[in-house]
């Protein structure tokens, strides 16, 4: 009964706002009442769900065709009740802060709706237990990751981060719809039982499994901004801090990581896709990490600071073996939930006080505020991997999966656990960069001050406590974690050491950025020309492919038409005219002559 309110509500809710679209007051209680009900909900579903078995959730009727079976079918679990509780309370608090910072905005009924919906979809696709209706959620969160980039569509930069977001997404959509309709086709059923159960039997085809999971993975790292998928997501920072937060915190850059999950089964046996999924999540890991260090605007650095973070997350699943499932990664799903959300929103805050997102702007804006100290302090230092905080008790979890994998013979554990070693170094430089900017004074003027509104502080407070505390969701037994060891939380400490020192002395002598990759920012602002990339090998070749077709159609194949019509039409110009130029003597003489040629061949004839 929970899972199904848990859908629905925030459909209505958005039915709701679009329907109270000229009441503001009314769209506020409808979105925000509704997505605290959802936070209690979510809440007693958990509490409720611990310690028992999985179930499975009828919706409505499925549907048997004769070659086909769709049940239609949700389910909770443990793991699934706590991911639940996570997502529909970080959209409300979401949803609350929302109200604050789009107050004046003429569209801010819309806004709430569209979020009301996009939280429907992920919880869908968190619950799903049908590859149809894990279908439906993903696309539904494509179309309204869309409208919510694209929000402020006055603006050029916006519209053009939106159609990014969709093309981007929609290309790497193919691939995950060919992989859904494989694993379907397959089992003959969309039910995930009947998938895993076929696809993990010794009659499924190894090399079908490892392309129709393969393709599956291709939509996720489309959908999760991973290589070469990667640069739409710091694009989609045009949208309000709320989209911003939403969509990079616990919802669609991190549905990829719940359906792997679900299709572990499956997908611990394609080693080719562990590999595709193993390599892309450590090229992006890295290389997002260090995009991250050197951006010179602090929310595009928390925008590549989540594609690094979403990439491990992805990792720990590619990497892990079989005996020790892929709950680490699920785990840190939650855990970035709860620390990213809670960056987002304290430098939106800090953006408004400063009326900029440019660290050269917001440098000790932080100053005056020791709300946001606070909260700012506890967001990186969870980011960075410190130990008691939910991030680093999620991130230990995953460094010891990723060692699993690396003595295991099969899968990328190795290049895995090589790569999050790197990360974890680097987060920690920039997690401090980003502290040092907003904490250290600036010269020659005094922090800017602005009273809080209780609705923010209640929101950064919530957050703050859930980040601090969220680690204990580890010891519920909700998920199957990989063992502690005080090994691999010495060498997690020494590497955050290291990235922290090298970042604190540099920020001694100003920005740490600059004074350690001035030369880089420039380079790191544009993503490395990935926008030129796209347009050279993507955008062009498409364009001149469709003018060549353009030729083809037009001058080629239309040539042949027009030529027919031209043709038809002299020939009959040229009749009219004959016919009208003739007179009537010389008519009745052709006659007269057609009469004597008609008798002389019939008296031959009769002859």
């Amino acid at each position: 009964m929970i899972a199904r309110l848990l859908i629905v509500l925030p459909v209505l809710a958005a039915a709701a706002a679009m329907a109270l679209r000229r009441n503001d007051i009314g769209v506020r209680a409808a979105c925000v009442g509704t997505g605290l009900v959802m936070a209690v909900l979510a809440f007693v579903g958990m509490v409720a769900g611990l310690g028992r078995a999985p179930e499975v959730v009828s919706t409505i009727s499925g549907v048997t065709l004769p070659d086909l079976r769709m049940p239609w079918l949700l389910w909770t679990s443990p793991a699934i009740g706590v991911v639940t509780f996570v997502v529909a309370g970080v959209a409300a608090v979401i949803q609350a802060y929302a109200a604050w910072y789009l107050a004046t905005d003429d569209r801010y009924a819309t806004f709430a709706a569209t979020m009301s919906l996009f939280t429907a979809a992920m919880l869908l696709v968190v619950q799903s237990a049908d590859l149809t209706l894990t279908l439906i959620g993903w696309e539904v969160m494509g179309w309204c990751s869309f409208l919510l980039i694209g929000h402020w569509s006055r603006t050029e930069v916006a519209r053009r981060a939106a159609a990014k977001a969709l093309l981007v997404t929609r290309a790497a959509d193919v691939g995950f719809v060919l992989g859904l309709v494989g694993l379907a086709v397959g089992a003959r059923s969309t039910g995930l039982a009947d998938v895993l159960a076929y696809w993990t039997s010794p009659e499924a085809p190894v090399n079908a499994r490892a392309l129709a999971l393969s393709l599956v993975v291709v939509g996720v790292l489309g959908k999760s901004a991973q290589f070469p998928f990667h640069d739409w997501l710091p694009d989609a920072m045009a949208g309000p801090t709320p989209a911003s937060a939403l969509i990079h915190a616990a919802t669609m850059v991190a549905a990829g990581t719940v359906v792997l999950w679900a299709l572990y089964p499956a997908f611990v046996l394609a080693e080719p896709a562990r590999w595709l999924l193993g390599v892309s999540a450590s090229i992006t890991m890295l290389g997002a990490a260090l995009l991250a260090f050197a951006q010179s605007d602090l929310k595009r650095l928390l925008a590549y600071s989540t594609v690094s973070q979403v990439a491990l997350m992805l990792g720990a699943i590619a990497a892990v073996p079989a005996q020790v499932g892929p709950d680490a990664g699920l785990f840190h799903l939650l855990s970035h939930a709860l620390f990213k959300a809670l960056l987002f929103l304290v430098i939106g805050w800090l953006a408004v006080v400063v009326g900029s997102t440019a660290a050269s702007a917001m440098r000790g804006s932080a100053r005056a505020d020791w709300v946001s100290r606070v909260a700012l302090f506890v967001g990186l230092a969870a980011l960075a991997g410190v130990p008691l905080f939910v991030g680093g008790v999620s991130k230990e979890l995953v460094v010891e999966g990723a060692f699993e994998g690396a003595v295991s013979p099969s899968g990328p554990g190795v290049v895995v656990l090589v790569v999050i070693l790197l990360t974890v170094v680097v987060t920690a430089a920039y997690s401090t960069r980003a502290f040092i900017v907003v904490t250290t004074h600036r010269p020659g003027g005094a922090p800017t001050r602005r009273t809080m509104p209780w609705s923010v502080a209640t929101v950064l407070a919530v957050l703050t406590v859930a980040t601090t505390l969220g680690g204990v969701l580890a010891l519920t037994g909700a998920f199957v974690l990989p063992s502690s060891s005080w090994v691999w939380l010495a060498i997690s400490v020494l590497l955050i050491t290291v990235g922290v020192s090298v970042a604190w002395r540099a920020g001694l002598r100003g920005d740490p950025a600059e004074e350690l990759a001035g030369r880089f920012i420039p380079y790191a602002d544009r993503g490395l020309g990935v926008d030129r990339l796209y347009t050279d090998l993507v955008a062009r070749p498409v364009l001149a492919a469709a003018a060549v077709a353009r030729f083809l159609d037009t001058e080629v194949i239309d040539a042949y038409v027009r030529a027919t019509a031209f043709t038809a039409r002299l020939t009959g110009t040229g009749v009219v005219r004959a016919h009208r130029g003739e007179r009537p003597a010389v008519g009745t003489a052709l006659v007269a002559l057609g009469v004597l040629v008609v008798g002389i061949v019939g008296v031959m004839t009769w002859s």
